[in-house]
Parts: structure tokens; sequence; C-alpha cells
């Protein structure tokens, strides 16, 4: 059996991790059916921070292919990225493609292989926001209409995606590969030296801070809400320090909006992407994070430490329900009372969510060993011995 695994932006890197890890796992076992892997990278984030610094830290091998498609709108990068891999389904002969997350990497890729005939499987499938404004939302929603095989993070994926039509037998609750990414990893990092780096230890304890990462549409490329964002985060350094690590594309907003100079004063630390140990031992040690990232809501609920999301919907209610996370929009008002409710959690005990366990990866190399074995990839459909393989 072969699987292309793609990758496009830096938090696929975190998915595809662990799942290439248990891969290597299983073939070492003695009459195991081998299943290669192809790793693809269609460069949709290039630069050093946000793509090459991941393969190294999580070790991943160097990608097998990489498609080099850059930067440009939705439609001319989702072009790009369907021409060059249908080139490489069509030379390889991969029996599965699989995707990961929401980017347009996902649907670009999953889009492709099905008008190939090659069965596709989506790793983080039924996340809804709801906000079909969100690029994302539609790369969710078409990769999940044609994948083959739906592995979901939580309960309320699966029923999305049963309100979706979506059979069950084509659905598997399999758990979280960022947080066993995550677990994984906690302990290197906490050997990173970034908090000594930027003065946010007294002694031995680490400072009362704050973290902030910022990179959607609706927030850096309308000039009001980045402005009040920008004025929230002013008034809350005021309390505590505030570090900024800022994506390459909302530093250009910053810049053209004449927005720099209200965050570089001095009263907010601002600093290049982190890769992801750095970024990690960052968070871990956080009085609070405020974020319009989905990836970081979750891991903030494993950390145990306050989150603010910085947008009006999340496609990751469950850090609502059962984690830290609070949805504060991008209006100043409501972000600083938001900072307020997040400096009265601490402490807090949380409860981590089923099957975040550590193991998602592991689920999901049982189901495709499972495709193996049966034969189900040529046959057409799933068996039942797949679906029992994981409960």
């Amino acid at each position: 059996m072969k699987i292309a695994h793609v990758v496009g932006a830096r938090p696929n890197f975190m998915k595809v991790a662990p799942i290439l890890e248990v891969i290597e796992r299983h073939n070492r076992r003695p009459g195991q059916e081998v299943i290669q892997s192809l790793l693809v990278h269609t460069g949709q984030h290039y630069d050093y921070a946000m793509s090459q610094s991941f393969f190294e830290e999580l070790g991943l091998p160097k990608p097998d292919i990489n498609l080099e498609v850059g930067s440009g709108s939705h439609a001319v990068q989702t072009a790009k990225i369907m021409t060059a891999f249908e080139e490489v389904v069509q030379r390889e002969q991969p029996d599965l493609v699989l995707v990961v997350g929401d980017v347009n990497s996902t649907m670009a890729c999953a889009i492709t292989a099905k008008k190939l005939h090659t069965a596709v499987a989506h790793v983080e499938a039924g996340l809804r926001s709801g906000d079909m404004t969100m690029p994302e939302e539609v790369n969710r929603k078409v990769t999940d209409a044609i994948a083959d095989y739906c592995f979901t993070t939580d309960r309320i994926a699966d029923a999305n995606l049963g309100v979706e039509g979506v059979p069950n037998d084509r659905i598997f609750f399999v758990g979280n590969v960022m947080i066993d990414t995550l677990l994984t990893h906690l302990e290197r990092a906490r050997r990173s030296t970034i908090l000594e780096t930027l003065g946010l230890r007294d002694g031995d304890q680490p400072r009362s801070y704050a973290v902030v990462t910022l990179h959607r549409p609706s927030n850096v490329d309308d000039p009001r809400a980045l402005r009040e964002i920008c004025e929230a985060l002013k008034t809350a350094a005021r309390r505590l320090p505030v570090i900024f690590p800022c994506h390459p594309r909302t530093r250009e907003r910053l810049d053209a909006f004449e927005l720099t100079g209200m965050i570089t004063d001095g009263s907010i630390t601002m600093t290049a992407p982190l890769g992801y140990l750095d970024f990690l031992q960052l968070n871990a040690h956080a009085a609070m994070i405020l974020t319009d990232s989905g990836g970081i809501q979750e891991e903030a609920t494993i950390l145990g430490v306050p989150c603010l999301t910085l947008r009006e919907n999340t496609e990751r209610p469950i850090t609502v329900t059962q984690g830290t996370n609070r949805l504060v929009g991008n209006r100043r008002e409501i972000i600083l009372a938001g900072i307020e409710w997040a400096r009265r959690q601490a402490g807090q005990r949380i409860s981590r969510p089923e099957k975040w366990d550590g193991k998602a990866a592991e689920r999901i190399v049982e189901v495709l060993a499972g495709l193996a074995r049966s034969g189900a990839l040529r046959s057409g459909g799933l068996r039942q011995a797949v679906r029992q393989s994981v409960g």
C-alpha cells in the first residue's frame, strides 16, 4: 500500500509527523503489510521559519517531492497545486492520498486525487465554524464531501459529518494528532531557552506574560479590526509583558496600515515566527494566549492555559465547552474584558477531551493497515474488519 501524505502549511507538519512515525514502527513489525509513505510538500509555506525548521524539529524526513508553489491568491495557489500534484499522482500511482487540516493544499490535492480515481483520507475531518466567509471552511466542506475516509478529532465533528450526509462507515473518531505531537515533544520543549532569551524569567520562575498570534484576513486585512486589536494589546501590555511572534503577512499589514509603531515602542515584544519547540515552551508557561489560530486553541486546552480567540466563531467548539477557550472577536473593549476573564482562570482544572491522549496517529494507522490487509481500496469500499480495528 502506497500513501501520498500532503503537507502545505505550518500546522500540517505537526499533524503528519506522528502518522509517519507510527507507520515506520508498524513497518518494522514482522508479518505486517508494509505501508509505503511518500511525503509531498506543496510549498504553500516556504520560508525557513514557516516550514524547514518544522521538518528538523519534528524529525520529519526530507520531503520526497516539493512542489514549491509559493504564495498567490486562493485561486492561483489552488490551481498551481492541482496542476503540479496531478503529475505526482499520475507518476507515483499512490493507493491513497492523505490530506490534513484545512488549507488550500488540503482541498486542492483531495480534488486532484479524486478526479484521478485515487482514494482520499482526511485527517481532522468534520470541523465546522459555520462561517463560509472563511476560506478554510470552504476547504473543509469540499474535502469532507469527497473524502473516502474521514478521521475526526471529537464527537462534534462526527455529528457535523452526519448532518452533511457522510455515511457512518466513512467516519472514524480517532482523536487529535496535534495533541500527539504536543505530548511527544513537551519534554524536549522544556529544554528551550526562549524564556531566557525574551527575559521572561525571574530567577527560576517564569514571569506572567501573554502570547499573541494573528494571521487571519478578517483580522489583519481590515485596518479597523487590526487597529482595535493593537490598541487592546497595548493596553494589556501595561499590566503584563506581551510577546507577539509575528506572521510575515501580518507584519506586512501592520506596516501598510501604519500600525507597526503602535506596538514596537517597547510595550510589546514582537519576534519573528518561532520554531515549534520554542513556541510550545512559550505557550506552556504563558498566563494567557490571544490567537486567531485553530490549532493553538486546542493546544491551550491541553496545556491548561486560558485562550482568547480573536474571532466570532470557532471550528473547534470543544475547546470552549470543555477547555480554556473564550471567543472575543476583534473589538478592543471585548478583548480587554476577555483578558480580565483569563486572569481569573489561573489554576482552574481542565478536563482533557475524549481520545486527546497522544494515540490518535496509532488509531489512524490501524485503519490504514486494515485497508492494506482487506484490499478495500481495490474493492472500492470499507470492510467490516477495518471498522473493528478502532472499535
